[in-house]
């Protein structure tokens, strides 16, 4: 029985593409569902990197307010939070460090050069997370 769902989301629409189903899920365990997002900025010479990170951050969480607001109105129990670093890792660690029962997510399904090239989120979660995961492709 899955009480805690956590769901990593990029922005994408396809990373949303496991929304509905985590929905299902929620509401059949009576889970609580945690939406997380991983922010990262790059800076340039003369950016302020700290004014870039600010607002990578308010991005994220603008984002995930209105997928949560979403969930919320279908009476699922969905909570936010934005983590700063690299994306994999800071999934990895969030779930590990709060006990989640299943990680769901998306996956572009890429294979062969483009995978190797552009690596996968999925593919590094699913090597080093300790909970379950429910990954969707999503085309």
């Amino acid at each position: 029985m899955f009480k805690k769902i956590l769901v990593p989301l990029d922005g994408s629409k396809i990373a949303e593409g496991i929304v509905p189903r985590v929905e299902w899920l929620a509401k059949i365990h009576d889970a609580e569902v945690t939406l997380i997002r991983v922010a990262l900025a790059h800076t340039f010479p003369g950016m302020d990197p700290v004014q870039h990170q600010v607002n990578v951050v308010r991005e994220a969480e603008e984002y995930l307010a209105k997928v949560e607001a979403n969930l919320k109105s279908v009476g699922v129990k969905v909570k936010s939070v934005v983590r700063y670093g690299h994306d994999a890792q800071e999934i990895v660690d969030h779930a590990r460090d709060r006990d989640f029962d299943l990680i769901a997510m998306s996956t572009h399904g890429r294979t062969g050069l483009t995978q190797f090239v552009l690596g996968s989120v999925a593919n590094k979660i699913i090597h080093t997370a300790t909970a379950p995961i429910l990954l969707c492709r999503v085309c």
